[in-house]
Formats: C-alpha cells, sequence, structure tokens
C-alpha cells in the first residue's frame, strides 16, 4: 500500500498531537492507512479512562481539603494564642514624641549616662555633619535571607500529580485522538480551579470521573454526570440555590441562583437562540433546587460526594420547554437533562463546535448537517460522531490552519522531542505564560477555539521564547533535521526545510523547526 505523508500529518496533527519522536514510526504507520491509524483509538474505549497511583476520588479528595482547612484553621488560632500570651504587659502613657522626658532623681552615673546616649543617638545630625553610615561604607546591611520554600499543601499536591497523569497519557498516546476529544469535552463542559480550593483539588478528578468515562459514550450520560459532579455544582454555585418554597428557602428567605441552568442551556446544549427563554432557565433552576454536596459535617451524605437535599428542593411541577415535569425528587431534573440531551438543539450546537475544534474556524456547513444528523439518528452517540468526523472527506481536504493552543503545542514539543514529562512544573508554568492555565478558563464558556485567540504576535513571541529556551536546554543532543523526518517527512514545506537547514546552530534550528507551520498548525 502507498504511503501518503501528507495525509499522515493530517491524522496526527488535525486528530491528534503529532508524531512522537525517537523510535515510534507514527508517521510511518499513519501514512500506510491514515483513516484507520485514527480510528484505531476508538475501538479501545477503555483506553481513554485514567487511572494512576495516587489519584483519589472526588469524596475523598473533598475530605482532604475539610481537613487541611480545618488544620489551617487551628494553627492560625493557636498563633493568636502564643502572640497573645507572648504579649507584653500593658505599657504606661508614653509623652509625646516632641515632650522632652521629665527629670528624673537619683539616678546612678551609669544609668543617666545611658539615657543620655540614647538621646543623642535619636538627636537629627547637624546638616553637613557625618551621619553614622556615612563613617561606614562598607557596612551595608546583608541582604535578607531568602525564605525557604514552603512544602506544597494537599491541594497544590494533587493539582500537580493530576495535571502530570493528564500530561504524561497525552504524550505517550499512539495518536491522541481520544485524548484530544477529552481536551474538548472538557473545556466544553469546563470549571475554573481559580474559583476556590474545592475547584483546584477537585479539578482533575472532574475529568476523570465527567469526562472521560463517556467521552466514547452517550452525550445525555456526560450531560447528566457533569452536572451532578460536585466540582460543577461548586463551581457555578448551585449548593447555594434555594427554592423560594422549599423548607430551607422559608427559613434562610434565600431563591434561586440561576448560575448552572443558564450555563446548561446556553452552554452545555442548546446554545444561544436554541429557543430556550429566561422563563425556560428559571424553571430549569427550579428543576435542580436540592441538587448539592455533602459538606464537611456529612449530614447529607458522605463528605465531598453529590447528594440531593429535599429540604432546598422547590417543590411542585414545572414547565421547561414546553413540557410539564411532574414532582419526583432528583428524577425531575434527571428528565429535564435527558430532554434537552436530544433537544434538536443541542445536536446543531454540538455537531457546529466539534467540527469548529477539529476542522476549520467557520465549520463547512455539510459536515455539520452529517454529525448532527448522527447525533439524532444515534441518540447522541459520541464515538459514532467521532468515527463520522474522521471518515468525512472534508476533514482530510481541509488545510492545516488551525492554530494550535498553547496546550496542545507544548504536548506536541514533548512528544516530538520524547520527552515523557517527570513534573508538571515546566508546562504548568508555560501554560500560564501562554494564557491557558490548566483547567483554569476565565468565564464558564472555557478557552477560544479559533486561531486568531492564539495568533496573536504578542502570544507568538511568547511561543518564540519558550521554543528558544526548550532549544538551549536541549539542542546540542539533538538533530533538527532528524527531528523533521519524524514530524512531517516529505510532508514538510520547501520554506521550513531550507530555513532549518540554513540555521546557524542546532539550537536555532530546532527553535525554528517548533515554531514552524508543521508544528503549529493543526
Amino acid at each position: 500500500m502507498a504511503r501518503d505523508s501528507q495525509a499522515a500529518l493530517v491524522a496526527l496533527n488535525r486528530f491528534g498531537f503529532g508524531a512522537r519522536g525517537g523510535a515510534s514510526g507514527d508517521l510511518i504507520n499513519a501514512a500506510s492507512d491514515p483513516r484507520g491509524f485514527v480510528k484505531a483509538e476508538l475501538a479501545r474505549p477503555n483506553g481513554v479512562l485514567l487511572e494512576a497511583p495516587g489519584l483519589q476520588s472526588t469524596p475523598q479528595l473533598g475530605q482532604a481539603v475539610f481537613a487541611y482547612q480545618d488544620q489551617v484553621k487551628q494553627a492560625r488560632e493557636a498563633a493568636k494564642e502564643t502572640a497573645k500570651a507572648a504579649a507584653p504587659a500593658e505599657m504606661p502613657p508614653q509623652p509625646p514624641a516632641d515632650q522632652k522626658p521629665a527629670l528624673r532623681r537619683n539616678l546612678s552615673l551609669n544609668t543617666a549616662a545611658t539615657e543620655i546616649g540614647g538621646q543623642m543617638t535619636d538627636a537629627k545630625p547637624v546638616d553637613g555633619a557625618a551621619k553614622p553610615e556615612m563613617m561606614q561604607p562598607n557596612a551595608s546591611p546583608p541582604p535578607a535571607a531568602k525564605p525557604a520554600p514552603q512544602p506544597l499543601n494537599v491541594i497544590q499536591k494533587t493539582f500537580r500529580a493530576e495535571a502530570l497523569a493528564r500530561l504524561q497519557r497525552a504524550t505517550l498516546a499512539e495518536c491522541g485522538f481520544t485524548e484530544r476529544l477529552v481536551v474538548f469535552w472538557s473545556n466544553h463542559f469546563c470549571i475554573s480551579a481559580s474559583k476556590g480550593e474545592l475547584a483546584r483539588i477537585w479539578a482533575g478528578a472532574f475529568e476523570r470521573e465527567a469526562i472521560r468515562p463517556h467521552v466514547l459514550g452517550r452525550f445525555s450520560d456526560m450531560l447528566k454526570a457533569v452536572e451532578q459532579h460536585p466540582a460543577m455544582l461548586f463551581f457555578l454555585d448551585n449548593q447555594q440555590s434555594l427554592g423560594p418554597d422549599s423548607r430551607a428557602g422559608q427559613n434562610r428567605k434565600r431563591g434561586l441562583n440561576e448560575n448552572l441552568a443558564r450555563e446548561i442551556m446556553e452552554l452545555h446544549t442548546l446554545g444561544v437562540g436554541g429557543g430556550y427563554t429566561q422563563e425556560d432557565v428559571t424553571s430549569l433552576a427550579r428543576i435542580i433546587t436540592g441538587w448539592t454536596f455533602a459538606g464537611r459535617q456529612g449530614q447529607l451524605g458522605t463528605p465531598g460526594s453529590f447528594v440531593f437535599n429535599t429540604n432546598a428542593h422547590q417543590p411542585g411541577p414545572q414547565m421547561l420547554l414546553g413540557k410539564t415535569y411532574e414532582p419526583a425528587g432528583v428524577a425531575q431534573g434527571e428528565a429535564a437533562l435527558a430532554d434537552i440531551a436530544r433537544h434538536p438543539s443541542t445536536a446543531n450546537f454540538i455537531a457546529t463546535k466539534l467540527v469548529r475544534h477539529f476542522v476549520a474556524d467557520d465549520p463547512p456547513p455539510a459536515l455539520v448537517a452529517r454529525l448532527r444528523d448522527v447525533f439524532v439518528k444515534t441518540d447522541g452517540d459520541l464515538k459514532a460522531m467521532a468515527a463520522a468526523l474522521v471518515d468525512s472527506d472534508e476533514a482530510w481536504k481541509a488545510p492545516l490552519t488551525k492554530m494550535r493552543s498553547p496546550y496542545d503545542f507544548l504536548v506536541a514539543s514533548g512528544r516530538l522531542l520524547a520527552r515523557v514529562p517527570e513534573d508538571p512544573g515546566r508546562y504548568l508554568n508555560s501554560l500560564n505564560l501562554l494564557g491557558q492555565p490548566l483547567w483554569s478558563p476565565a468565564g464558564p464558556n472555557g478557552f477560544p477555539d479559533t486561531s486568531a485567540a492564539w495568533a496573536a504576535p504578542e502570544g507568538i513571541k511568547l511561543r518564540l521564547d519558550i521554543a528558544a529556551q526548550v532549544a538551549s536546554r536541549l539542542g546540542d543532543n539533538i538533530d533538527p533535521i532528524d527531528l523533521l523526518e519524524f514530524a512531517a517527512a516529505d510532508a514538510a514545506s520547501i520554506e521550513t526545510r531550507r530555513t532549518i537547514e540554513r540555521a546557524e546552530s542546532r539550537q536555532q534550528a530546532l527553535a525554528l523547526l517548533l515554531m514552524s507551520p508543521e508544528m503549529q498548525r493543526r
């Protein structure tokens, strides 16, 4: 069978994270059967799951945060008590600063000399007189010693462990198609680790528990898992939402919080213009009152786990999108989500976003229509949608013009250099610098998914700085010409090949390779 290097480049860059260096042979394998190479990962659904030593469940992590917060509180209280005990006894009133101290009688000679000496050192020197520090030019105080770095707390350790597991999986994956799907869905149903300590420690677990098990499953199952996950409930404040007529609402004189309901409809399912009204948002907010997570006291269940709080739930039937949902506790909300997941607007919204992510900023309408039909006919089978995307001609014919996101760029670089991350710090710092901090978008709409968002001159300059740093660290032991063969072979442009060949040093050549269209575009 003839090998198609250009199609192999599309397979690896458009659908995956790029070719791995070393002895992987990714480009050769993909060139033999590009579509089959990509779709092979769809046949391994368990390969999407992520399990690593030390990664804990959401309830376990919630209890760890609660215990840590208790320890911090106790330490602060103990420090206050210690400071209080060490404070000197109440001092007598001091005279004003400009008032001379009263004469004291019966002082010994030594005492008098000491007091006079003290007053003289406080006196302001006469203009032109030598000051003590001027008389001793080399007597500058020694620089303060840098404080020892504080040990990481349980929240920081967990976040880094989750990040490392994700980065290692993406770096080692054969093609990376399912990992790219994980990144897509995690951004679609995003939370932000910057929301608070619970969000930060739960960010990785949220992806492992609510996203990964359903990437090749049904959309309705993923939707339910996401909206009932404590991380999402915390991120969008649903634990604060009380039915106005519920027992808790009556007692606390508080009412609805519509954040989660609004984002479910606007960002997770129907999309803007998807046929819902503000009244529907309010109705859905009423339906999902009582969806919360157990707190540190565990009164409603295991701390950190999803629970349905009947006392906070708005009683009675609710009208949503023209349908009445009878009161049935948590099942009322689950039925509403199941219907929203099957709504035609949801099918169109999801198909459009998927095509925009993988193919083009302006999604080809015919391809969107085909994926929308697959979504409807298969009841939201996401594996079938992914397969239809790979089978489409548009996905292979569209030019590789989409700019890689910072995360994609860093992972692709690590794969080509055959560097499996052992410490996530360098990646996390670079992601912060490039404007895509891991699991921390600025809002509930996630990170942007168009080239314009990542192709600004300042962003490109920062990428070049990172590429130069990588090259200075690793360039002496790497032949960039060999790496170009791993990355693109004869699909590499003449311009890229000539630019690398003409570089003044290996370090410069490697930096230019990392910044080439073959590494920056997908």
